[in-house]
């Protein structure tokens, strides 16, 4: 363990089939104007949008509808949502939604009572909260990111094209998470999988750091291997209620910090999925396939003793007879066939990165230092190509 560690999380979880049943009581907790923000067409299209708004009124709130969340939520949306949650006094924040979605309504909650420009402030100066919160509620309909259980707020400035992620304190975590893994079934394949791949490197990018006995990695071991084992069976029968319930569930303890206490982090593969989808507004989770074995391939000397134990721990690779780098090299190849059996992206290629993006690409990708190695831009390049 890397010193004194503490752990803290104030959101409150309902989970399984009837999780719904608990949104009356929570919201009666709260204020009487409600900001419903929410994406696209899906949660009217599937009746949720229906459920919560019979919900709202029951409780006698006033609604104040944001809709139109894009999947790579931008500033311009974050100035019109402030806007809008002025103009109605909004109260409370009810997120209905995937991770993008709880994003865009903890930046908000953040952004609406602040007195300067919140991306200047929050996303490129990375500063505190200093001003008043509009509090946060979700109800996930998409699995992935684990913004439901967290402080981490990702928003993507178009014209400058960056695309920033704030990790914000206990106070922005959503007061309360519902969880209904029926929900996810409305999901396309190509959601369901891009949200798997994203589990699968929150995961990874708190795993391979450090190098003491530490139980944080014990704990990622089995959630990969139940991410694995889950994903398999929902590509192939996508409302196989175990199986979402599973990946749902992964997805929350992944990035809800526990896993993360005792850790350095790495979050290398994230900066390049970020830089990535500012240039091309492609899927996050794709992003980071396209991205990980290139990368993982780069360092992987550096950290070899981990790649190795990954590779034995999570993909079962025999190791009798074979050296430290024949079996972290294993272990990528069984990575990559459980990627492709997926089908998920496996080149920035396939994403519409072209070569003469590469440039600002790279210089859009910000530098971490936790992993087992701190790259240089001319390395961030390398690897972009590698990913092509």
């Amino acid at each position: 363990m890397l010193g004194d560690i503490c752990y803290s999380n104030p959101t409150r979880l309902y989970f399984g089939q009837n999780a719904m049943d608990n949104l009356e009581a929570e919201l009666k907790k709260y204020g009487r104007n409600v900001l419903l923000v929410y994406g696209g067409g899906s949660i009217k299209k599937f009746g949720i949008y229906e459920t919560v708004i019979s919900i709202l009124k029951k409780c006698g709130k006033t609604i104040i509808e944001d809709g139109g969340v894009m999947p790579n939520p931008t500033v311009s949306k974050l100035y019109e949502g402030c806007q809008r949650a002025r103009d109605g006094k909004a109260d409370f924040i009810l997120a209905v939604g995937g991770g993008s979605v709880c994003d865009y309504a903890k930046a908000l909650s953040v952004s609406i009572h602040c007195k300067e420009d919140p991306w200047e402030k929050y996303f490129v100066r990375l500063e505190d909260v200093g001003n008043e919160l509009v509090p946060v509620g979700c109800v996930l309909t998409m699995v992935g990111t684990g913004s439901e259980m967290n402080g981490g707020s990702v928003i993507t400035h178009s014209e400058q094209k960056l695309k920033i992620a704030h990790t914000f304190g206990d106070n922005v975590f959503p007061k309360f998470s519902i969880l209904n893994p029926v929900y996810t079934y409305t999901l396309p394949k190509y959601q369901m999988v891009a949200g798997i791949f994203d589990i699968f490197s929150h995961i990874c990018e708190q795993y391979f750091s450090g190098t003491d006995d530490n139980t944080s990695d014990y704990i990622m071991e089995g959630l990969l291997k139940s991410l694995i084992v889950s994903s398999g069976v929902a590509v192939k029968n996508p409302e196989d209620y175990e199986a979402r319930s599973n990946i749902m569930w992964i997805a929350t303890w992944a990035l809800n910090t526990l896993v993360a206490k005792g850790k350095a982090t790495d979050w290398m593969v994230h900066m390049f999925g970020h830089s990535v989808s500012a240039y091309t507004d492609a899927t996050h989770g794709m992003t980071l396939a396209a991205v990980s074995l290139p990368y993982y391939k780069y360092i992987y000397t550096y950290g070899l003793s981990k790649f190795k134990r990954f590779a034995i721990n999570v993909w079962n690779v025999e190791s009798t007879g074979k050296t430290d780098e024949q079996i972290a090299l294993e272990g990528f190849d069984a990575m990559e066939k459980w990627m492709k059996s997926l089908g998920l992206v496996m080149s920035l290629k396939e994403l519409g990165v072209k070569e003469e993006m590469l440039d600002g690409i790279t210089e859009g990708t910000f530098i971490n230092t936790g992993g087992y190695k701190v790259l240089t831009k001319e390395e961030i390049k390398e690897i972009l190509k590698r990913s092509m």
